[in-house]
């Protein structure tokens, strides 16, 4: 293999007087003396790439799906490229490789011609051609029968050319029609028809060889006799020859694609040949009496004439018209997805599949136009067949004149004795053969209809299969995902397909399942049509056919006409298919599958959410409307459970609930990406509906207050943010203290209502449980990228300074319940060894998802708008808090008033509609709180205290001025402290007005240490407080 050619080389190739090579292939005449490097020179391509810059040229294999590779190298990432930090080969390499293992043997891809073209010819002209067309004529008459053909093919040309915009939208694999609608409409739609399509087929596989029985059966009764049988001439010779046949076929298919299309390329030309002998016979006219007897007249226009109209009888005991004739023909044309389905093994999908089903339906059109109206000119509706009528003239009869005293009429006057003719359009099927030259050529093309259908079939029906098992829609069905040879053939769904077929063959009754595959055929092109609409309207920058000729209307239009077209040709399997479908959609969605293939219907979610948000941004607020649209500070969800469920039964999937985590920075887009995947996991894992957003920052509050001014989006953006309470603000570094208390007052700066929720035990779990052991984080220490750019060290910072960013639980989506286990008895949450928790310590993380009893106190202080007395009724609304009732307390303005203002407070409760148990009245708020009490608390700030000669600042200390400037409120606090300790002990909940001071008044050691007095050695304690605006009205 020749290196690339060196500068010094050509040089001395010139001045030898000889032409030099120029380097990847170009001209001899290429003139590099100025010493500029080729864009052929691959050292100078491989300089360029690895050691100038870092960027790589662009390549088909950076385009692939996620985790391709292109010369054994990622395309570097951003901060690959900007940090110079490159990986040659990785673990996502090796695996890549595996991916791309050169298969042994040799791998068989068809053209357009052999690979579509051809198969759908095959399945077109099919038995319908031999045995309904004549019939459709004499039904409908030229005029309509045209009619009814040309409708027909106008839904499959709409289908095609919606197909044709779907297939060259991108690479396509294989699966066919499948694989192309659950890449456009989604994995649900493409599971339902997938399997739907893989039983039809393996049923129609049946049915086709059944009517090859029945027409071999024919064949011998015609030309061998009467008494031709093999068993009993009936259903078990129908079982002996389907069974033979349906080994063949199998072991056709086994063989090799090679040999399947070669069998099939000798079918098409006994079609061929077929159909010649029919329009050979029409032109040569009946060559004898009895074909004249039996209505064959040759080619007349008088003929053509009076069979131009309809002429609906009674066919079989049932009435037909204009509609159900189009039912009855239209599975004539159901064979545009031949190709198709073979879509893995055309060399080029995106070409063959257009031209050659384009192609296929236009020569089958022509044929399909042509024959009727020559079996229009040259055959008869109706004719006895009798020989001796042939010259009789009389309509109302003549006496036979060869002593048998039959009475015989006009050979083609059937009126009134239907049950003497048996032939004729209307009542025989085998008028093909009776207008062909030589009638065996059309037993011979029926065969090959019938076999070619079951070949394709068979062929067919386990390739969807494969590619649904492979894509895991369906559970235990991956044991069909396994393919075999160069070509991974499915072996095993041959094996599966042929069982259900040979059932269904020794059955033999297959009458009320024969239109199950037409009627899943027409589901699968109306999907098609919606799936081109669906992007052709959604506009996606993703869809980019290359085939231009389709329209979205149009489209539309056709899914319309398949929908119609199934309850004309079977209002009742119709039904049955769609219903099916729909359970099937149903089950997969439930399945909650983790597949993201890019499909219109998420296309469609993000237009739709898009379209709502921007009419929300539209609509003013309203206090009947207002809801608590929360931000909760709660780092990573899975580090304090408890929060997050609180929140979550606040807004319980009716409000907005964002979950916000200050990490302290810098960390990788590959990191930061990382962590959102692993949050949002557990967030699904455990049932709550929520946004999470990470901030990196130095500082928490810096974060805290970016996430309360950019969370959201246009009205639908947070009015409440609830934090945990700092258990530690009494031994962590000041500057938390400080930073914790700043949120509180920026919150209410950026008129967002506040609310802090303290547990006796704490919320933040991080330190008893393990990581998720699927987490990207967990991961991490087998990736360079992640291992080295900080992803562990994001667990330095979090939303409450002294918190980590550790999570736990485990990667299966099972839901949890209230003991903490899985559906199946696993541990949802374990230890950083793997052991189960504690009952005491699973019991505190689920102890908001469990039923709650008895009082939630509402200690409603101060008018903030009503958000005090707002929550807990939201709560009381849910099921796990629906058996607490509410117990009101309020601030007496006067001690003797005690009366007035209970029943005031129970009259503005009952204008809410605020059911309520109690409402008690507290008139001694201001009385002076005990000394063990003030001891306490002096006991509690006395650390924070300030010296005259101490250097630190006022923000993080307390000084005397201000506890004297404060001593009414602190009084206040701690007299609410003993108040609450005697009424409210014993509740399951207490929500209490949160105190709002004035700016520069309170530091935050004293503020923190009025929080705690109030809520120490209570049950879970809420405070919270509203930006003064009105969240509860009585007027309607």
């Amino acid at each position: 293999m020749k290196g690339p050619v060196t500068g010094a080389e050509m040089e001395h190739n010139s001045e030898a007087g000889g032409q030099s090579e120029a380097p990847g292939g170009l001209s001899p005449n290429y003139n590099n003396s100025l010493g500029r490097p080729s864009l052929y020179d691959t050292y100078y391509l491989r300089t360029y790439q690895n050691y100038l810059s870092g960027d790589r040229l662009p390549s088909e294999n950076h385009f692939r799906n996620i985790g391709s590779v292109a010369d054994h190298q990622l395309r570097p990432t951003l901060e690959q490229i900007r940090e110079g930090d490159f990986i040659k080969k990785d673990a996502g390499d090796a695996e890549a490789d595996a991916d791309q293992t050169e298969l042994k043997g040799k791998v068989i891809k068809f053209g357009w011609i052999e690979g579509v073209y051809m198969r759908c010819l095959l399945n077109i002209w099919g038995v319908m051609l031999f045995l309904r067309l004549t019939w459709v004529v004499g039904e409908a008459g030229i005029v309509e029968a045209l009619a009814i053909i040309c409708a027909a093919n106008i839904v499959t040309v709409i289908t095609t050319i919606s197909m044709s915009a779907v297939a060259t939208n991108g690479q396509i694999k294989g699966g066919g029609i499948y694989y192309m609608i659950s890449r456009s409409l989604g994995p649900e739609f493409g599971a339902s028809i997938g399997l739907l399509f893989t039983v039809s087929n393996s049923v129609a596989v049946a049915m086709y060889v059944v009517g090859f029985c029945s027409s071999f059966s024919d064949m011998l009764r015609e030309y061998a006799g009467e008494d031709a049988m093999i068993v009993d001439g009936g259903v078990n010779d129908a079982r002996i020859i389907g069974s033979v046949a349906m080994v063949l076929i199998l072991a056709l298919a086994i063989v090799g694609m090679d040999w399947v299309t070669r069998v099939q390329l000798l079918l098409l030309f006994l079609l061929i040949a077929s159909q010649v002998d029919f329009v050979v016979g029409c032109f040569m006219g009946p060559q004898d009496d009895t074909e004249k007897a039996q209505g064959f007249e040759g080619l007349s226009f008088d003929l053509l004439k009076e069979n131009a109209w309809n002429d609906y009888r009674p066919f079989e005991g049932i009435d037909y018209n204009f509609f159900s004739v189009f039912g009855v023909f239209f599975p004539a044309v159901t064979g545009i997805v031949a190709g198709a389905n073979l879509s893995g093994d055309l060399k080029d999908p995106a070409e063959a599949i257009p031209k050659g089903t384009l192609l296929a339906i236009l020569t089958t059109f022509c044929t399909y136009i042509v024959y009727p109206i020559m079996i229009a000119a040259a055959a008869k509706r109706y004719a006895s067949g009798d020989i001796r009528e042939l010259n009789v003239t009389d309509p109302n009869g003549e006496m036979s004149m060869d002593g048998s005293n039959d009475t015989l009429y006009p050979v083609y006057n059937c009126t009134g004795r239907i049950d003497d003719c048996d032939y004729g359009t209307q009542i025989s099927s085998q008028v093909m053969g009776l207008l062909s030259a030589w009638a065996p050529l059309i037993y011979a093309g029926c065969f090959a209809a019938t076999l070619s259908s079951a070949i394709a079939s068979l062929v067919g029906a386990p390739r969807v299969l494969q590619a649904l098992a492979k894509d895991k829609l369906y559970p235990y069905i991956h044991f069909f995902a396994k393919g075999y040879g160069a070509n991974q053939d499915p072996f095993r769904g041959y094996v599966i397909v042929f069982i259900v077929a040979e059932c269904c063959v020794l059955i033999g009754q297959l009458n009320p399942i024969a239109n199950l595959s037409s009627e899943v055929f027409l589901a699968a092109y109306a999907l098609i049509n919606l799936s081109c609409f669906h992007a052709s309207l959604l506009k996606s920058p993703g869809w980019r056919p290359v085939f231009k000729y389709y329209n979205a209307w149009v489209s539309l239009l056709g899914a319309i006409i398949c929908m119609v077209v199934m309850f004309l040709c079977d209002a009742i399997i119709g039904t049955v298919v769609l219903v099916i479908t729909l359970l099937l959609y149903l089950f997969v969605s439930y399945r909650k599958l983790d597949v993201n293939w890019g499909s219109t219907t998420q296309a469609q979610t993000y237009v739709t959410a898009l379209g709502f948000m921007q009419r929300l941004n539209q609509v003013r607020d309203h206090v009947k409307n207002y809801r608590p649209q929360v931000l909760v500070l709660s780092g990573m969800p899975g580090d304090r459970p408890p929060l997050v469920d609180f929140a979550n039964a606040l807004t319980k999937n009716l409000s907005l609930l964002i979950c916000g985590h200050v990490v302290k920075g810098p960390i990788t887009p590959r990191a930061k990406s990382a962590i959102q995947n692993q949050a949002n996991a557990w967030l699904q894992r455990h049932k709550v509906r929520a946004f999470y957003s990470v901030i990196e920052d130095q500082s928490y509050e810096h974060g805290a207050v970016a996430l309360m001014q950019l969370a959201g989006l246009g009205n639908l953006k947070p009015n409440m943010t609830l934090m945990g309470y700092k258990n530690d603000w009494r031994t962590c570094p000041r500057d938390e203290v400080q930073q914790y208390f700043s949120c509180v007052n920026e919150a209410l700066d950026n008129y967002l209502a506040v609310a802090i929720l303290r547990v006796k035990n704490g919320l933040d779990f991080s330190a008893e449980m393990g990581e998720d052991p699927t987490s990207p984080l967990h991961k991490s220490n087998t990736s360079t990228s992640l291992k080295g750019d900080g992803a562990n060290g994001s667990d330095e910072g979090s939303d409450e300074p002294n918190d980590r960013s550790a999570t736990s639980g485990d990667a299966t989506p099972r839901v949890t319940t209230v003991d903490g286990k899985k559906k199946n008895g696993e541990e949802l949450y374990v230890s950083r060894t793997g052991e189960p928790l504690p009952a005491q310590v699973v019991e505190n993380l689920t102890q908001f998802r469990s039923k709650q009893k008895g009082f939630i106190d509402v200690w409603w202080l101060y008018d903030d708008g009503g958000l005090t007395l707002l929550l807990p009724y939201i709560l009381t609304s849910r099921s796990q808090w629906a058996d607490c009732k509410l117990r009101v307390f309020a601030l007496a303005n006067k001690r003797g008033e005690l009366d007035t203002e209970k029943r005031s407070m129970a009259a503005l409760l009952s204008k809410f509609r605020i059911d309520y148990s109690d409402v008690i009245v507290i008139d001694d708020v201001t009385k002076k709180a005990e000394q063990s009490t003030r001891d306490t608390f002096n006991e509690m700030i006395a650390p924070f205290k300030k010296d005259d000669e101490s250097d630190i600042p006022d923000e993080i200390s307390v000084t005397d001025s201000e506890l004297l400037a404060n001593k009414d409120k602190t009084n206040r606090h701690l007299r609410l402290h003993e108040l609450v300790q005697q009424h409210s002990k014993d509740s399951s909940l207490v929500v209490m007005t949160l105190p709002m001071t004035r700016k520069g008044t309170v530091h935050a050691p004293l503020y923190m240490a009025w929080l705690e007095m109030m809520t120490k050695d209570m049950p879970p304690f809420l405070m919270i407080r509203g930006n003064q605006t009105s969240v509860l009205t009585f007027y309607s």
